[in-house]
């Protein structure tokens, strides 16, 4: 069986992210009880707001028109990012992305199992503009992973090749895009990202 870290993108260019957290537990049955609940929470994008607690970033899933879809996270669903910050034109105030692959190997015997989300900024699904709706540009990727591993479970974010989305987009997404970006890069998107994996995995 592939380690987690397999189906995160290779680094080759911009800034890259890592946050992880970390819960042991008692047993490797209350491990995998954990697992399985963290996963949930994983694929509850819509919900992951609430497992961050306040003042964090609004995420929702959509269909491929942009309407919100209240659902559990599957591979070709888009879902978008409302940042408390000021929004795109091209992403109508929001920051978008597709979830290109999602990898879930579960066995509660086995030595390890996780579940890995990769997602990647895409252009807003609510107009016919084309420009990519994020801050980030379309090479970006942010992989989002639960694993566990014996009787200990992560939650982690690894965001890689993240460059400002500041080509063949209007004047001022051109200047927000990388205002933001570098904000990001600076550190600045850390503290959203470890809220959210402290609390997909908070009993």
């Amino acid at each position: 069986m592939n380690n987690a870290s397999d189906n995160i993108p290779v680094q080759r260019e911009g800034g890259h992210t890592d946050v992880i957290h970390f819960v042991d537990c008692d047993t490797q049955e209350k491990a995998h009880e954990l697992f399985q609940l963290a996963k949930g929470r994983l694929k509850d994008v819509s919900n992951w707001h609430t497992f961050s607690g306040p003042g964090s970033s609004k995420f929702s899933i959509t269909d491929a028109k942009g309407n919100e879809d209240y659902k559990l996270a599957e591979k070709g669903d888009y879902f978008y990012i409302n940042l408390p910050a000021p929004g795109s034109i091209a992403g109508g105030g929001l920051e978008w992305v597709r979830i290109e692959e999602i990898i879930d190997v579960e066995d509660a015997r086995a030595e390890s199992e996780y579940i890995t989300i990769t997602v990647r900024p895409v252009a807003n699904p609510r107009t016919n503009e084309g420009s990519i709706a994020h801050f980030f540009s379309h090479d970006s990727t942010s992989t989002f992973i639960i694993e566990r591993y014996l009787n200990h479970v992560s939650a982690a974010v690894h965001g890689r090749n993240e460059v400002a989305n500041n080509t063949g987009v209007n004047i001022y997404d051109s200047v927000r895009n990388t205002i933001v970006a570098l904000s990001a890069l600076a550190g600045l998107s850390g503290p959203q990202w470890k809220k959210l994996v402290v609390g997909l995995l908070t009993k």
